[in-house]
């Protein structure tokens, strides 16, 4: 094994958690690496041009380093500024575009195999996010060209009929967009309403939009099928056909529950899949393999945040010390 490839600690997800966790390391005095599968970032990077962050900026801060944002609410610009400074101005060993593909015992450490490399290190922390597997609607035509589950900008939807299937944020900012740049939209909504956690500046306007019509809403219904230039949407008044040019399914994602559970970290058996873990430091059911962010919550992805996750670093690296002390 190149001794090159030796570590204290490999980091899976180059986040604002796996960043985080890499501070807390390197103010430790640790030998780590950050391996990541796509850019800095990468989920942020990921999301809607035109995004602006349920947080305030000072609860997006890791590391105690300042995050300073033009207004109370950070956009996605601003985000992807601060957290690609805190990366470069403290040098974080970050190695991008190389994605994890397994992790085993190997006596009493562990070997990491990614695309580009094997690694031996005695800890592990998962912080790899949810953003990555799309929650899919398994109904027809939904692997048309037509349809996707990750919404960028609003200008390539410009005069088109379009579907969004989903009622929580990035739903709505979808809708919202789309409609402001031209595009004929339509909502379809499982409930009965607009999701209660939509940011509170955002929601009265979605629910203005549709209540003066400019926005079609279909409520307690669901997207039966998707063909090339309509759509079936199942109603309370019975099936309806509408034209369609483009689908955006806001739907959810999920975190890689297959990649857990092939490292060995126990699921709950319910349809949460929860990982265990020991919340007091993170530490996994794997001897010396933690987990960090929002990973952590399995299905209930909406239960971690940057702004809630942060301490997960601390905890981890606290616990790793302790270990290194008693060794």
């Amino acid at each position: 094994m190149n001794s090159t490839n030796l570590f204290d600690i490999i980091i899976v997800g180059g986040g604002p958690i796996g960043l985080a966790c890499a501070l807390e390391a390197k103010k430790a005095g640790l030998h780590y690496c950050i391996l990541e599968k796509g850019c800095l970032v990468n989920s942020l990077y990921n999301y809607p041009v035109n995004m602006t962050f349920f947080s305030t900026s000072e609860k997006l801060e890791i590391g105690d380093i300042p995050f300073v944002s033009n207004n109370i609410k950070p956009t996605r610009p601003e985000a992807l500024e601060y957290y690609r400074r805190v990366a470069t101005s403290n040098q974080l060993n970050i190695h991008l575009q190389e994605e994890v593909k397994a992790i085993t015992p190997l006596n009493s450490k562990y070997e990491v195999v990614s695309t580009k490399q094997t690694y031996t290190t005695t800890f592990v922390i998962i912080a790899t996010g949810f953003y990555d597997i799309p929650v899919n609607m398994n109904i027809p035509g939904e692997d048309l060209p037509k349809v996707t589950h990750y919404y960028k900008d609003p200008h390539f939807y410009a005069m088109q009929k379009v579907v969004v299937v989903g009622a929580n944020n990035s739903a709505v900012d979808a809708a919202l967009e789309t409609w402001r740049k031209g595009a004929t939209v339509s909502m379809v909504i499982r409930h009965d309403g607009i999701g209660k956690r939509v940011k509170y500046w955002v929601k009265p306007d979605m629910e203005n939009r549709i209540k003066e019509g400019s926005v079609k809403a279909w409520f307690n219904s669901t997207l039966m099928a998707i063909r090339e230039k309509e759509v079936d949407i199942q109603t309370p008044d019975g099936l309806v056909t509408i034209e369609n040019d483009y689908v955006i399914a806001m739907t959810g994602y999920q975190p890689n529950c297959d990649f857990l559970q092939k490292a060995g970290i126990h699921l709950s058996e319910d349809e949460v899949l929860q990982p265990t873990y020991n919340p007091e430091t993170m530490e996994t059911n794997l001897p010396n393999v933690y987990l960090a962010g929002v990973v952590c919550g399995g299905m209930n992805t909406h239960v971690w945040f940057i702004e809630n996750s942060r301490e997960h670093a601390e905890l981890i690296i606290k616990s790793i010390r302790k270990k290194l002390l008693n060794e």
